[in-house]
C-alpha cells in the first residue's frame, strides 16, 4: 500500500532535502553484513562440530568418573556390576546404574543420527516415520507384557526393558551408516535360533490367561504391521519379547543384546 503524503509531509521532506546544513553520506553495508554473516556461520559450525566430541569425551554425570566412550566399551551387565561394586549391591544402585548406561547409549545414537543428517546420508522422512510407528508399537507391547507377567515386573526389569529397547533405534541408523539396505538372509544357525525364539514366545503367551494372550498377540502383530522389517530385526524383537515375558526364576532364553 503506497503511503499518502500530506502537504506538511512534503514540505518537511523538501526542506530536509535542500537544507545546506544537512548532508547525507550513504554507505553500502552489504559487504559488512556478508562478512558478519559468514563469521557467525563459521562460529556456529565449529561449535556444532566440536559438540559430539565434547559430549563423548566428557565424564558422564552418573558414570563413576568415566566417559560414555569408556562406559560403552563394557557390556551393560559388566557396567552394572562395576557400578554396584562401587555404590553398593542394592536394588537402588542397580536401578541407578541401568539408565546411566542408557544415557550414553542414546548419546551415541543421537551423534550417529546427527552425522548422517548432516551428510545427507540418513533416512528420509518416510523411513523415519515408519521407524517411529515400529518403535511406538514395540513400546506399547512392552508396557502390556510387563504388566501381564505374574508377578508384574519389578523396577529393575522395567529399567532393563527400557534399556534393551534402545538397540532398535541404534540399529536403524547403523543400517544407513553401513548402507546395509539389503541384508543377507539369515544363516542356518540364525534361522534355527529364529524358529526356537518364535516357538518359545508362543509358549510364554500360552501361559497367560486367554484374554491377556489375545491382547498381547494383537499388540505384538502391530510391531510388524508396517512391513519391511529385516529378519535379523525380527529375531531381535522375538528375543526382546521373550525377555519381557519370561520369569526371573527361569534361566534367560538368550543373553542381553549388549
Amino acid at each position: 500500500m503506497t503511503p499518502v503524503l500530506t502537504q506538511s509531509h512534503t514540505s518537511i521532506a523538501n526542506s530536509r532535502r535542500h537544507s545546506p546544513h544537512r548532508s547525507f553520506r550513504r554507505y553500502n553495508l552489504t559487504p559488512m553484513k556478508s562478512i558478519y554473516s559468514i563469521a557467525v556461520a563459521l562460529i556456529l559450525l565449529l561449535r556444532v562440530a566440536s559438540f559430539p566430541a565434547q559430549t563423548q569425551n566428557q565424564s558422564s554425570p552418573d558414570g563413576l568418573g568415566l566417559t560414555c566412550a569408556q562406559i560403552l566399551k563394557m557390556s551393560s551387565t559388566e557396567w552394572v556390576k562395576k557400578f554396584t561394586a562401587a555404590k553398593g549391591a542394592t536394588a537402588e544402585a542397580t536401578i541407578e546404574a541401568i539408565p546411566a548406561y542408557g544415557k550414553c547409549y542414546d548419546a551415541r545414537t543421537n551423534r550417529l543420527a546427527a552425522a548422517l543428517a548432516k551428510s545427507g546420508k540418513g533416512p528420509l522422512m518416510g523411513a523415519r516415520a515408519n521407524f517411529r510407528d515400529f518403535d511406538r508399537a514395540l513400546n506399547d507391547f512392552a508396557a502390556k507384557a510387563l504388566a501381564a507377567t505374574n508377578p508384574p515386573a519389578d523396577e529393575a526389569k522395567k529399567a532393563y526393558a527400557a534399556l534393551y529397547a534402545k538397540e532398535f533405534r541404534y540399529d536403524f541408523y547403523r543400517e544407513y551408516e553401513q548402507k546395509n539396505f539389503n541384508p543377507p538372509p539369515l544363516t542356518r544357525e540364525e534361522s534355527d535360533a529364529f524358529t526356537k525364539a518364535k516357538n518359545h514366545f508362543g509358549e510364554l503367551l500360552g501361559l497367560l490367561p486367554e484374554d491377556q494372550m489375545h491382547q498381547l498377540h494383537r499388540s505384538f502383530g502391530e510391531i510388524f504391521a508396517g512391513g519391511g522389517v529385516p529378519d535379523a530385526t525380527k529375531l531381535a524383537v522375538y528375543r526382546y519379547s521373550i525377555f519381557l515375558l519370561e520369569s526371573p526364576a527361569e534361566p534367560p532364553h538368550s543373553p542381553p543384546p549388549f
